[in-house]
């Protein structure tokens, strides 16, 4: 330290310098490495992360220009695999991979923001389609917009389209170069516009791949060795991506034993046979691709919260095509048998299968089934069911039309006695007048239909639908059978034309039936709520006219009021026009669970007299039964004509579910019946008990009259509370005797002498006996407990028990009537407080 202090000298001007000495010059020499040290710091950091930057800038490390076509193309190579491009293993960090592989198949991009501030360009196209050329979706579906309407794409809404294919080549399915030139033909064939893509082929086998659209996006990802790959479309707007499918289904599903060609110059030989190895495969050998594919209506597209499907999109939620077809992606079969519009509808007929589907009965008898074979199992016999779908709607499906359709017409054809004339309004499939066919009665068949193309495509079709060829004396197509007049014309303007208020036309048959077999009440507002039309249906019954209607999906216990629903208001609007209409004398509705749809179906028999239909209806299952085999015909075959209706099956459709009455007391105001649905549980019940008399709320007392006949009187062991209910049940214990059999029964005093039982038994019936309520129910009941023992007054202020629901006379609809007539038809209460040991006594025109 001395010697750097001795070292120091001042100048004149105050300057201190530095002298020669060493410890000096080691000092100088340590700043200067420190300014350097942090000088090269500063550099190495700003170099480092700079090139971080660049690292990070998609593809230019590996990307290079092709000046021929201005492609922008990787050719970076990967030397494990010999690949162009580099594999990213499923175990490798995704943050280290190189991710920068780039591919555009664009000269220039169709839009583009050039920072101008006025958004983006669009750039002149040379592509096959443009923005306004038809596309091939718009020549399938008679569409013309190219891409659509160009608006619809910044709606919140578009398709979604899922594809998964099976038992695609292996080559293929690991060549990203194959398949990016698929997936390129996918998205030019389809009129959509290519943007970007961006694909990787990941070790040890498979390729990802999303390309970026003008509409919005495909991606695909494979499994080679599985020979498994599975796509997905979104597009914006209304541009059909079904015709998509097939697309997809012919660029992607290359088959195990088919190879693949990349000869640029062969653009249409894309395919081709795998020649190069002869392993003695023969067609048999091959196992063809299996799709599975979904399409989804994304987003929202509708400001209402319901719209009918056949106002919007058949392919909205609500529609049964969507539902059906559409939506699922689990289906063994899904195949397009046509598509089609006509001047009226769109008609689809598509033909599905499920994995889970197992052989019917019929398919086990086709094959041969026995006991024991595996193919019971499994769905590979079994027949696809083609659906028929009208505007979305389903109309119909062959497994279960059968079913459908018997219990759409014989319910109505069976409340009529004598069905001579009948009316089929739509029904171009011909199932119903094939139905109808089946009663010999019957002498002609007016079937109106306005779309007679519906009637050409079941023909073809749905043969099956039309075929009479079973029905002895019917001719082999239903629609060419003598009786069947096939009319094509509007059925409104039809009606109206002969039976309409200012017809002047002479007609020279009523109908005796008429059966509306077209779209449902909620989807065919033009028909079904035209007052006009309702009339001139009316006019056109005979005396003892039915109607039968499929009014669509049955009613749930949660259903709000039928005229609140967005989904029945409609419905419910005919039903009530045909309830208010001065010509309608009773209606019915009933379920049948086995149509095919996915929730029971609900029908409608509407009579025109009251009495008679309602013997009919409520006829007893054998009394039915008899009726079938004395007017259906026979069949060819000797096997039976009808497979679902019969007589028990009408004993079914005699009540109606509880929905239906539910729904219907929810009417405002509230129907009177329905407060007798059940009993009262804040009511008593005095009940009588003969064995114990000291448990028993009434006393019996017998006696003789002057003429020894045996008189009875019941007396009251407590007071008794207005309303409470009296001997219910002794009363619930009443049997039943038909009309039929109780004329039988009369009919055999007559021609038997020693009938003395019998004649006392039919005494007994008219003592204690009454009709039921329900007008043409032909049931008596006949009480046979202690409550037959009360004693009758024609004093009604005598009286102080009475009718537990008030004397009204049945609606001309009620489910409420159709469910419990027995309990209206019996039960009793107190019309008035009963004190105890007062006589019990009933009016003598109780019933």
């Amino acid at each position: 330290m001395t010697s750097q202090l001795n070292s120091k000298h001042h100048s004149n001007n105050g300057e201190t310098h530095i002298g020669d000495n060493k410890k000096a010059s080691l000092t100088i020499d340590v700043r200067q490495l420190i300014l350097i040290v942090l000088a090269t710091v500063a550099l190495s950091f700003s170099l480092g992360a700079f090139t971080e930057y660049l690292n990070n800038i998609p593809g230019l490390a590996t990307m290079v220009i092709n000046t021929s076509n201005n492609q922008v193309s990787n050719v970076s190579e990967d030397k494990a695999s010999g690949s162009g491009t580099p594999r990213l293993s499923r175990d490798d960090d995704i943050s280290s991979a190189n991710l920068n592989e780039l591919h555009v198949n664009f000269e220039q991009p169709g839009y583009e923001d050039l920072g101008k501030g006025e958004g983006a360009t669009q750039y002149p196209t040379d592509k096959r389609y443009s923005a306004t050329s038809p596309t091939p979706n718009d020549v399938k579906t008679g569409g013309g917009g190219g891409r659509g309407d160009e608006g619809d794409q910044h709606l919140p809404a578009g398709q979604h389209l899922l594809v998964d294919i099976k038992n695609v080549n292996a080559d293929f399915l690991n060549s990203e170069s194959r398949l990016t030139k698929a997936m390129v033909k996918t998205i030019d064939a389809a009129g959509l516009t290519l943007l970007s893509y961006h694909c990787h082929s990941l070790i040890p086998a498979g390729v990802s791949c999303v390309g970026v659209l003008l509409e919005s996006h495909m991606s695909f990802h494979t499994w080679p060795e599985e020979g498994v790959i599975t796509l997905d479309l979104f597009t914006c707007g209304n541009s059909p991506l079904l015709p998509v499918v097939s697309i997809i289904e012919t660029l992607f599903g290359l088959p195990r034993t088919t190879s693949y060609t990349t000869d640029e110059d062969e653009e249409d030989d894309y395919y081709e046979d795998d020649d190069d190895e002869d392993d003695g495969d023969t067609d048999n050998d091959i196992e063809g691709t299996i799709i599975s594919w979904s399409h989804e209506l994304r987003g929202f597209r509708h400001n209402e919260p319901y719209v009918s499907a056949t106002k919007t999109n058949y392919l909205d939620s609500n529609s049964d095509l969507a539902i059906f077809i559409m939506s699922p992606l689990d289906l063994k079969v899904k195949k397009e048998i046509i598509v089609t519009t006509s001047e009226h509808y769109r008609i689809d007929i598509w033909e599905i299968l499920g994995h889970d589907d197992i052989p019917s009965y019929v398919d086990g008898m086709k094959h041969n089934l026995v006991k024991g074979d595996p193919r019971w199992m499994t769905a590979d016999i079994v027949e696809p069911t083609r659906i028929l779908f009208m505007n979305g709607a389903l109309q119909c499906m062959t497994s279960h039309e059968r079913e459908f359709h018997e219990s759409l017409v014989h319910p109505a054809m069976f409340a009529h006695s004598n069905p001579v004339h009948v009316a089929v309004i739509g029904g171009g499939e011909g199932a119903a007048i094939r139905e109808v066919l089946k009663h010999n009665t019957v002498q002609t068949v007016t079937m109106i239909e306005m779309d007679s193309q519906i009637v050409e495509i079941a023909r073809e079709f749905l043969p099956s639908l039309s075929d009479c060829s079973d029905i002895v004396g019917a001719a082999d197509n239903c629609f060419d059978d003598s009786r069947v007049n096939l009319i094509r014309e509007d059925a409104k303007t039809w009606f109206l034309d002969r039976f309409g208020s200012n017809s002047n036309k002479v007609v020279d048959n009523y109908f005796d039936v008429i059966l509306l077999d077209t779209l449902e009440p909620q989807d065919n507002l033009d028909l079904y709520h035209n007052e006009q039309f309702l009339n001139a249906l009316m006019n056109s019954l005979s005396t003892e006219g039915t109607i039968g209607v499929h009014l669509g999906d049955t009613h749930t216990i949660h259903d709000p009021k039928a005229d609140k629903s967005n989904s029945t208001k409609e419905r419910n609007r005919f039903m009530v026009a045909l309830e208010n209409h001065e010509e309608t004398g009773t209606m019915f509705v009933y379920d049948e669970a086995h149509t095919g749809f996915e929730i029971p179906s609900s029908f409608l028999t509407v009579c025109k007299s009251t009495k008679k239909c309602m013997e009919n209806w409520f006829a007893e299952a054998q009394a039915t039964d008899y009726q079938i085999s004395a007017r259906i015909l026979e069949t060819n075959s000797k096997k039976p004509n009808l497979i679902n209706f019969d007589g028990a099956t009408q004993l079914l459709y005699q009540i109606p579910p509880r929905a239906w009455e539910e729904v219907y007391c929810r009417r405002e105001p509230k129907p009177f019946e329905c407060d007798f649905r059940s009993l009262d549980p804040t009511k008593t019940l005095f009940e009588v008990d003969i064995k114990n008399e000291d448990d028993s709320d009434f006393q019996i007392e017998l006696m003789e009259d002057d003429h020894g006949d045996q008189i009875s009187s019941v007396y009251a062991k407590k007071d008794i509370p207005k309303g409470s209910y009296i001997m219910a049940t002794e009363l619930a214990s009443s049997f039943t005797i038909g009309r039929n059999a109780h004329d039988a029964l009369k009919s055999t005093v007559q021609f038997q002498q020693n009938a003395n039982v019998i004649k006392d038994f039919l005494k007994y019936i008219d003592d204690s006996g009454h009709e039921s309520l329900s007008e043409g129910r032909s049931l008596t009941y006949v009480e046979i407990g202690a409550s037959a023992l009360i004693r009758k007054s024609s004093d009604t202020k005598e009286a102080n028990i009475g009718r537990w629901m008030p004397n009204k006379s049945r609606p001309v609809y009620s489910p409420v009537y159709d469910r419990h007539t027995t309990s209206l038809d019996v039960f009793l209460v107190a019309t008035r407080d009963i004190k105890e040991g007062e006589e019990i006594v009933k009016p003598e025109n109780l019933w």
